[in-house]
């Protein structure tokens, strides 16, 4: 089935069944547990309540890794599962997810051989999954691989592989993935109570935030997954729950390429407080982060606080031989993470990063915890509980070896493109048959006005900020660029989807108020 969101109602409202999986929540994990129940021949339901990986899910380190701190923390069963789940990643989606070069530039004289007897336990646990094996460098070998690291007191270095990949555009791919397995999937249709029959869940209500119709949605079972929001839902179920999550808040920034002018990241393992900082190149700009500061408000659009930039600023400076100011950040972005809490109030940077399944005395099922990198194994723990409390056929787990839609084994990295996959044949042929559209929307960006028509017909893009933010990152490699590609954004949405000018004025108006957060004023 399509990916497209007219389809998908029609599919709702003439489903005269009972759906065997409903699933809350469109990030990574919830799109992770509608492929696996989805691929299992399960009737999948997905709903989120704004855009596929409008959350979180948009606003990752963008690295598929095992967790080198992890290991420091203990956590080695986490970084097994992580390790594997990364090789998984790569051989399931080798157009999004890549091999990046990690160096640890050491000052100590006793960094080179901690850190490099560190890696090769990092590569052990990797198995013949691993990437490239780790190994010490002399000063020479690291100023060569990062030319802009600080050379005061540099000892030398230590290189490991991990992997590096697009979020977002996971998501949309998995999205993808699911409908091509006979999943239904919509975006902006928001869960706002739960139906119950006999004290059991058995089903949702939905609004369509698009038209404001109301829908009662029977299933066997209903999932949880909706990240930092899971509370929300699990009190529609217990009003008098306590609170399992913990919500963590970890910023980055955005800068030019001249920061880090290599291919090669940078990982500090030891930051002022205590957490690990990545430099990590990232589509001809670097990201820079992150913070683990906790937060009490749960948002779909948390905001970096000025501690947090300031503290990533000053740690960047103490490492890059440019200093990085606010004036030279392209943007900066803040997620949430869904910590699960422990009694104890441990900090956020020592809570675990491993998942949870909790099932109510109802038979809700919440998944939370987790991280990007085990979102497939995260979806196939949830959907084998999920299929025991419905007492659903049991059905082995496909997604192993499941490729990903737009599945293409050596995408060319030069090629704009690239990060479509297979999908960017038929880009292409859009653009043979309209010139008009390989005209490029701003000259600091390489996106082209085809790739606005593919994501609304093809990748139920519904709004600017979808296309800006997720579709494209224009939003987080350069603010102020995707404010003034907004306008044309707007009427290429509004003609595919049949809009009036009013509506293109007030998309422009919520994107500019949405942008303006991102970026850093002197």
């Amino acid at each position: 089935m399509k990916l497209d969101r007219e389809i998908m109602l029609d599919t709702l409202e003439d489903f005269e069944s009972v759906w065997d999986v409903i699933v809350i929540g469109g990030g990574a994990t919830g799109l992770g547990t509608a492929v696996e129940a989805a691929s299992r021949g399960y009737s999948t339901l997905l709903l989120e309540q704004a855009d596929f990986a409008k959350g979180t899910s948009s606003r990752s380190t963008k690295l598929a890794h095992g967790g080198v701190r992890y290991l420091k923390q203990g956590d080695v069963s986490l970084v097994i599962e992580a390790l594997e789940e990364r090789g998984l990643m790569m051989q399931n989606a080798p157009h999004l997810v890549r091999n990046q070069a990690f160096v640890i530039p050491t000052y100590d004289w006793w960094g080179g051989p901690f850190y490099t007897v560190g890696m090769k336990v990092y590569d052990m646990l990797a198995g013949k999954l691993g990437l490239g094996p780790s190994k010490s460098l002399s000063k020479e070998e690291t100023l060569e691989l990062i030319p802009t690291v600080k050379q005061e007191g540099l000892r030398g270095g230590v290189i490991y592989y991990d992997g590096q990949f697009d979020d977002s555009r996971l998501a949309v791919n998995l999205a993808q993935t699911c409908a091509e397995n006979g999943g239904t999937l919509l975006n902006y249709m928001k869960v706002t109570g739960l139906l119950k029959r006999k004290d059991m869940v058995s089903g949702v209500v939905a609004e369509d935030l698009e038209t404001g119709r109301s829908y009662k949605i029977e299933g066997r079972v209903v999932i949880n997954a909706t990240g930092v929001f899971v509370d929300d839902i699990i009190q529609m179920d217990e009003p008098e729950a306590k609170r399992m999550v913990q919500p963590s808040q970890g910023v980055h920034l955005v800068l030019d390429k001249s920061f880090l002018p290599g291919d090669s990241a940078i990982m500090v393992p030891k930051t002022a407080d205590g957490r690990v900082l990545f430099a990590v190149p990232w589509n001809n700009k670097v990201v820079v982060g992150t913070t683990d500061t906790p937060v009490k408000n749960v948002t779909l659009e948390p905001r970096a606080l000025e501690e947090e930039v300031n503290f990533i600023l000053q740690e960047a400076a103490r490492y890059l031989t440019k200093d990085p100011k606010r004036t030279d950040v392209c943007s900066v972005f803040a997620g949430l993470r869904p910590l699960v809490k422990t009694e104890d109030g441990e900090s956020t940077a020592n809570l675990s990063r491993s998942h949870s399944i909790i099932v109510s005395v109802s038979g809700l099922v919440t998944i939370t915890g987790g991280k990007w990198t085990t979102y497939r194994k995260m979806g196939e723990d949830a959907v084998d509980k999920a299929a025991l409390i419905a007492g659903l056929e049991s059905r082995p787990s496909r997604t192993r070896e499941l490729r990903i839609h737009g599945w293409l084994k050596h995408p060319d990295p030069a090629d704009s493109l690239f990060f479509y996959g297979s999908d960017g044949v038929a880009i292409r042929k859009m653009m043979e048959r309209k010139p008009e559209l390989e005209e490029q929307l701003h000259a600091n960006l390489p996106i082209v006005k085809a790739q606005v028509v593919w994501a609304a017909k093809s990748e139920m893009c519904r709004t600017v900020e979808d296309f800006l933010a997720r579709r494209t990152r224009a939003l987080l490699l350069d603010a102020r660029a995707s404010l003034e590609m907004a306008p044309a954004v707007a009427q290429i949405i509004a003609d595919t989807h049949k809009r009036d000018e009013a509506w293109q004025k007030e998309q422009v108006a919520q994107y500019r108020k949405l942008a303006e957060g991102y970026i850093l004023n002197e």
